[in-house]
């Protein structure tokens, strides 16, 4: 197949941007067209090599595992086939040096990124990097990192979305992190923890006092909090924790209860499903004051909201026509539409970052399915199938879902998993064990 790449920014052989750690993630509106028609029905991933990044002699092997992460990340998008090194027969030995495209075209790579890794008079890492073209012969782009020492694994993560980026027109998402509850012991008595992690599994770590029954835990729009439910008392309690102080807060009791609080698009309000007055239905809560206003007004059980990325819609489950379907309605609130029509049943429903996809959950024949569907209810597609899979959560750039998947049988185990928007890409995650209620953060700050 023919690799459509252009050069989509006009960048001299010198660095053109010196972007400051923080705002790397914000590099992602691209100009043209994309470099890689990825929803090309016929789309192989793209065979690209990465050069070790140069580094000084004080910094050892770090630009090595620097761009090891980034192989490592672009491998796992399913997009991009790694030529391994050994099979390398260029060599970069100066960073600023054009490259022998001969070479790198001689071993089938349709793109090459190269780094070099050194660090500032004020001991900040200064990472650059470029990523070229090798049948065009020329740069695709040329970026700067200025990084503290120990964020070099988020350095990685932020070159490969600035790569990945660039070649695919997509946004960035590896510099990201995941909450989930952590489970062990056996299916029938297991211990639950609230666990976070980077997208990748590194940097795992349990949670401060969120354990026993803890479920569905979800990261506000800052990536600095989370709502989850706990019930050490016996009742499903709401919390809100600040991941950096790991202080929390209870927002209240709420019996009736059922799945996860979700944020609004501004951090200001949560919208939840309560029990009141034989009624389930959904109310918005402000957090400034924690006043609740109710949002339907059903005799059915209404369910597992999620705003629209501009919160002015929201797509929600009820079981109004006899079994759960999909519907959405106003943030105002009001009756909603149903979006839902395929045979089975349909529940947790999350609107993509993009705006262009509902996910959820489907049960039809004895199956569980992750599927997607436009929010108005068209272009339905089942993305996965099992005994049980549930709860999907998108990555920040909508492209990625992530789930869990629970095997059956007395020693059954919950899994994380991800899986690419058009049904490719299916693999397990890295969770350092069992896990579930997968919730995936908005691009880092």
């Amino acid at each position: 197949m023919m690799y459509r790449f252009a050069q989509i920014l006009a960048l001299t052989l010198a660095i053109s941007f010196i972007v400051p750690f923080a705002g790397l993630a914000q590099a992602q509106d691209i100009d043209g067209e994309p470099l890689i028609d990825i929803d090309d029905p016929d789309f192989q991933p793209i065979p690209i090599a990465i050069a070790d990044f140069l580094a000084s002699e004080a910094l050892g092997q770090r630009g090595v595992e620097i761009s090891q992460i980034v192989a490592a990340d672009l491998e796992s998008s399913g997009l991009f086939r790694i030529i391994p090194r050994e099979a390398h027969i260029g060599k970069i030995e100066d960073f600023d040096v054009v490259p022998q495209y001969t070479d790198w075209r001689a071993i089938n790579a349709a793109a090459l990124i190269t780094g070099t890794v050194t660090q500032a008079s004020d001991g900040r890492l200064v990472v650059q990097f470029r990523v070229f073209d090798t049948e065009a012969e020329e740069q695709l782009t040329g970026l700067q990192i200025l990084a503290d020492p120990t964020d070099w694994r988020r350095v990685g993560h932020k070159v490969a979305d600035g790569a990945y980026t660039q070649m695919t027109g997509e946004g960035p998402y590896f510099d990201s992190r995941v909450v989930f509850v952590a489970e062990s012991g056996p299916k029938g008595d297991r211990r639950k923890r609230l666990a976070i992690m980077d997208y990748d599994g590194a940097n795992f770590r349990t949670l401060p006092d969120a354990s026993g029954l803890v479920l569905s835990p979800r990261f506000a729009p800052n990536d600095q909090q989370i709502l989850y439910i706990s019930y050490n008392t016996g009742a499903p309690e709401v919390y809100l924790m600040n991941l950096n102080t790991n202080q929390r807060e209870r927002l209240g009791t709420f019996p009736g209860m059922t799945f996860a609080p979700q944020f609004s698009p501004s951090g200001n309000e949560v919208i939840l499903s309560l029990a009141q007055d034989g009624n389930t239905d959904l109310y918005a809560m402000n957090l400034s004051n924690r006043r609740k206003r109710r949002l339907t007004r059903s005799p059915a059980i209404e369910t597992s909201p999620s705003y629209s990325p501009d919160g002015s819609q929201i797509v929600f489950e009820s079981d109004r026509s006899g079994r759960p379907q999909l519907y959405v309605m106003p943030a105002s609130g009001g009756e909603g539409r149903r979006i839902s029509f395929g045979s089975g049943s349909y529940g947790t429903p999350v609107w993509s970052p993009k705006g262009d996809l509902v996910a959820f959950t489907k049960m039809t024949g004895g199956r569980f399915h992750i599927g997607v569907m436009r929010p108005d209810g068209s272009e339905e597609r089942l993305l996965t199938t099992s005994f049980l899979d549930e709860g999907p959560t998108f990555s920040p750039n909508g492209r990625v879902l992530m789930f869990y998947r629970e095997s059956p049988g007395a020693r059954g185990t919950a899994q994380v998993m991800s899986v690419d928007v058009t049904g490719i890409n299916l693999r397990g995650v890295k969770t350092n064990g069992p896990g579930s209620d997968p919730a995936w953060s908005p691009l880092r700050n």
